[in-house]
């Protein structure tokens, strides 16, 4: 599939810029190709001052020039922002980044949709985004791997079943939050021990990204990390005891669980 289409976007908001910034900046689709429309101007503005995309008026005017239809307008909005496309919907491939909102309620209103939901999360912004894509049935596989490519520009990309996206929603969708609060609440104990938050934060930041790039070098083999890291009778043993008699497995599973549900609810 060559990369002279024209792409409509549909929300300019976090995470649709974190995205298009990649495929903008690695030159996967020519500028010029891009086509934007957001209810907020300073949103959609903003960005096509940056890149040079183009700005449309409405979401009829995205559907009369654009080749592929990007959704990623707040999930509560799907129903209205459906059935505007649907006034003038020539049969384009549909991608969406809705949390919870599923194939069927795109096929519900436009029937026989060629439909790719992706799950992205907001590491995308600094290059490290992990999104996972799934697809209606009749979605040939050449545009399944392109827009599969198109997600490479912003981090790494997995493929998936629509019945595995909400538990991701969870994990990766939501996951940033809750690794940012982790990182601080380790930070704050440093604190708490002489440090001044500025270098706590730091240490604690730098060796969580460190952390998880060894994972992804040593096949995700946390057992045997664990193990490198903790000399018997040593300092790591310590925190690895408190940590398990802790019920830090417990809250975090509730806390996926949890927002599994909540992603579940929204569709």
């Amino acid at each position: 599939m060559n990369t002279n289409f024209k792409l409509g976007v549909i929300g300019c908001g976090k995470m649709a810029s974190a995205i298009l910034s990649g495929v903008a900046v690695n030159n996967f689709i020519n500028p010029k190709n891009i086509y934007l429309y957001d209810i907020n101007e300073s949103s959609s503005g903003g960005l096509s001052q940056r890149f040079g995309f183009n700005l449309l008026n409405s979401i009829n005017d995205i559907v009369n020039v654009a080749d592929i239809i990007f959704l990623a307008v707040k999930p509560f909005k799907a129903d209205e922002v459906l059935n505007e496309i649907k006034i003038n919907y020539k049969k384009q491939l549909i991608v969406s980044i809705l949390a919870g909102v599923k194939i069927k309620k795109y096929l519900d209103i436009l029937p026989d949709a060629k439909v790719i939901r992706i799950m992205p999360n907001t590491p995308a912004l600094v290059g490290e985004g992990m999104s996972a894509l799934c697809s209606s049935n009749n979605v040939a596989e050449e545009k399944f791997n392109f827009i599969f490519n198109f997600m490479s520009n912003c981090g790494k990309v997995i493929k998936t079943t629509e019945d595995k996206i909400d538990a991701i929603t969870a994990l990766s969708g939501s996951g940033p939050a809750y690794y940012f609060k982790i990182i601080d609440l380790m930070a704050q104990a440093a604190v708490r021990l002489g440090l001044n938050y500025n270098e706590a934060i730091l240490l604690s930041a730098q060796t969580a990204l460190g952390s998880a790039k060894m994972l992804i070098e040593n096949n995700f083999d946390t057992v045997q990390l664990i193990k490198n890291v903790t000399t018997p009778g040593g300092c790591t043993e310590v925190g690895n005891k408190v940590l398990k008699e802790s019920d830090i497995d417990c809250i975090l599973n509730k806390t996926i669980e949890d927002t599994m549900i909540k992603a579940v609810s929204l569709g």
